[in-house]
């Protein structure tokens, strides 16, 4: 059976907004580890903040009074999800101090005013805000979105806080990302700010991350595209030309005239990813070869073979 937040509270499943954060000030005081070493209050303290973090905010309170723990935490189907439902599994982050310091706007909550205080941490201003740590989110770009260049646009729903300056609600916003031509794994696009806000801290910046997915035929090498061909021996020996499809759909035929062995590699300038720093400069194209060995000669082919390597 799943944890009961109210209880954890020492609430009534019909408490308002305003009992729940009168429940939580309570405890949270009467259970800090920095105030109270009895054995379990720092368990009941991390209960504590997660308990608020779920009833707190409107969308997860909704979905875990309808479908309890299991449905917050592992996703509900996708036909409850309406009347702004928690639909996406809820993680509890375990910062319960991230929970404590966002409530009381810091970490001493007996500061007055401009005074300032020792205790819970060291020394800072009651009027002091602090900023929550970024939050990072992985952006999956496929090769062709970062060698042209693209427009993402990323919903989020963030809690933001109502004319009153005590309630918040949760709203929708579109985040637009202009992707360059040229970015690399790894590239960070920051939104500053557009975190949760909450009446005493300064809403985290969010930050998208690049992630570049697989591509069935070249892989990226920082600049460069390195693409793998299949030849034969006597293709690799002779010589031959080799057609390769540009990201841009252009047919290249690469001819080869030297003997491919072992770390042999084709470079065609020009033909790579394009400079984030100036995309008219591009890498390069680096072919490398697979030689596929036949799996048996005759002793006609094998004697062929010897005549026309002797030296």
């Amino acid at each position: 059976m799943g944890r009961d937040y109210y209880t954890a509270l020492e609430i009534c499943r019909s408490a308002a907004d305003a009992d729940i954060k009168k429940a939580y000030r309570q405890l949270a005081l009467k259970y800090h580890p920095h105030t109270n070493h009895k054995p379990g209050a720092k368990e009941k303290f991390n209960q504590l903040a997660e308990a608020y973090d779920v009833l707190s905010d409107p969308r997860k309170k909704a979905t875990y009074d309808k479908f309890g723990e299991e449905g917050l935490k592992g996703g509900i189907p996708p036909e409850f999800g309406e009347n702004g439902a928690w639909s996406s599994g809820y993680v509890y982050h375990g910062n319960p101090d991230k929970v404590f310091r966002q409530f009381f706007g810091g970490d001493n909550p007996f500061a007055d005013g401009n005074e300032v205080a020792i205790g819970f941490g060291g020394l800072r201003g009651r009027g002091v805000k602090t900023q929550d740590s970024p939050i990072e989110r992985d952006l999956h770009l496929a090769l062709e979105d970062l060698f042209f260049g693209c427009t993402k646009k990323i919903k989020i729903s963030r809690r933001v806080m109502n004319d009153d300056g005590h309630t918040s609600s949760i709203k929708d916003k579109i985040l637009t990302i202009i992707v360059k031509p040229g970015w690399d794994e790894g590239t960070r696009i920051t939104f500053p700010e557009e975190g949760d806000q909450g009446p005493n801290s300064i809403p985290a910046d969010i930050v998208f991350v690049v992630r570049q997915k697989n591509h069935p035929r070249f892989v990226r090498a920082h600049n460069d595209l390195v693409y793998t061909a299949q030849i034969s021996l006597e293709m690799a020996l002779t010589g031959f030309s080799i057609d390769v499809e540009t990201l841009d759909g252009r047919l290249l035929n690469i001819p080869v005239n030297d003997i491919v062995h072992q770390k042999y590699s084709k470079v065609v300038t020009g033909e790579g990813m394009p400079l984030s720093q100036d995309p008219a400069q591009r890498g390069s194209l680096i072919i490398q070869f697979e030689t596929e060995f036949p799996q048996k000669l005759s002793a006609e082919k094998k004697r062929l073979i010897k005549q026309a390597l002797a030296v």
